[in-house]
């Protein structure tokens, strides 16, 4: 039974709940982001355990991660009160995931070669768990080549560099050195401890968003898809340690671990997903694809005219999803639908080829477009139907593929 919050809305599980994650947070202006970041973590349901360096807590308090995290924060080598007898040790066995938020020019030379000489430091050496660096500092120092040999020998050794990002830095400066986002950083550590799922070396291609198909420069016809049940299964399939292609008409921010294509017309989708299909295993078709399509498209744009009325003709588009084809590939479509939904539905699967089919009624209560939740059925061509109920988006990215996965091995 799916769990509901006092409103009665369902309550998505979380997706690092029960894992552990260590967050170093080295000497940067960036480190107030890290408090964001660390609120976050503990959104997702991880157990956050937080190391400052000396630097560090001359920007965030110590008791600031305290209160996010309800943890003792780690700032030295010889902490008497430590739960912990050897910190560094014990919080290298524990985590799953190591991540620096921000990492400075100096932490990332002490950690490229080898230099122990505070808690942080010596965790990284320490763990074998998978490690993400997020550095921040100044453009020129980012660029400088003592930086880069570090960054690179960082890399050598298996440790995910996240950004830095462009943008105005604290020296007034605008260029490379900003810490990336903090949700960005938590889906790279989602990717990080879901390395080993049971999706691993799978590749899954996801579509989403309504694409568009333009009546002039500054018109299109387009529908009410916003993307958001396509990036949840994108981010399901990542966490479970899929390699994934979204390919997407959707103005959604970009997730983490995904090769992200944008796209905006149908035609632009097929030139993408047809050829990436001959190497996938999954391929998920989320995305609202346009049925129709303007028979005529203006150089310019379309001026009122007196009458006040204008036509237009369309003529329909043709379902590229038959056309998807590999050798290993399994198929899934969706179906939106606003009346008979289940018969629809399987009369949609035998001709994509699709092993199943997700439909939902888009004009029902919390399973419309847009909506952060879903209710929706899967039917296959022979008419077997699998009801879900209600859930948020995410869960049911998750139902989607815990349905899918039997049929790639078969």
């Amino acid at each position: 039974m799916t769990p509901v919050d006092s409103s009665n809305q369902p309550i998505s599980r979380l997706p690092l709940e029960g894992k552990n994650v260590v967050l170093g947070v080295s000497g940067s202006i960036a480190a107030y982001k890290a408090a964001d970041f660390t609120s976050k973590l503990v959104q997702t349901g991880a157990t956050v355990d937080v190391i400052l360096t000396s630097s560090a807590r001359e920007f965030v308090g110590k008791s600031t991660f305290e209160a996010l995290t309800h943890r003792p924060v780690t700032t030295g080598l010889w902490e008497a009160n430590s739960e912990l007898s050897i910190d560094h040790v014990a919080l290298a066995l524990r985590a799953d995931c190591l991540i620096i938020a921000p990492a400075t020019a100096n932490t990332l030379a002490k950690l490229a070669v080898g230099i122990s000489d505070d808690p942080l430091t010596a965790t990284y050496l320490a763990t074998e768990a998978p490690v993400i660096v997020a550095p921040a500092m100044d453009a020129d120092m980012f660029a400088s080549p003592s930086n880069r040999r570090n960054v690179a020998t960082l890399e050598s050794d298996g440790v995910k560099i996240a950004g830095p990002a462009e943008g105005r830095l604290a020296s007034g400066l605008v260029g490379k050195g900003r810490m990336v986002d903090p949700e960005y950083l938590v889906g790279l550590v989602r990717q990080a401890i879901g390395r080993n799922g049971d999706y691993t070396g799978r590749n899954v291609i996801v579509s989403a968003g309504g694409t568009r198909q333009p009546i002039d420069p500054v018109r299109f016809i387009s529908n009410r898809s916003t993307g958001k049940m396509g990036y949840a299964i994108a981010e399901a399939a990542r966490d479970r340690g899929a390699n994934v292609t979204l390919v997407t008409a959707a103005a959604l921010p970009a997730p983490a671990g995904c090769d992200v294509v944008s796209t905006a017309t149908v035609e632009d989708m097929r030139n993408v997903i047809v050829p990436a299909s001959k190497n996938a295993d999954l391929l998920v078709m989320a995305a609202a694809i346009s049925d129709f399509s303007p028979v005529n498209v203006a150089d310019s744009k379309i001026k009122k005219k007196d009458s006040g009325t204008m036509s237009l003709e369309l003529f329909k588009v043709e379902d590229f999803m038959p056309l998807a084809t590999g050798p290993k590939l399994v198929k899934v479509a969706f179906a939106a639908e606003t009346n008979d939904l289940e018969e629809n539905a399987q009369a949609k699967a035998a001709p994509k080829g699709a092993a199943f089919v997700v439909a939902n009624n888009v004009i029902e209560p919390g399973s419309g477009f847009g909506t952060d939740t879903n209710k929706v059925t899967f039917v296959d061509a022979n008419g077997v139907t699998e009801p879900q109920p209600i859930m948020p988006k995410a869960d049911v990215a998750h139902a989607i593929l815990d349905r899918a996965l039997p049929l790639l091995s078969e």
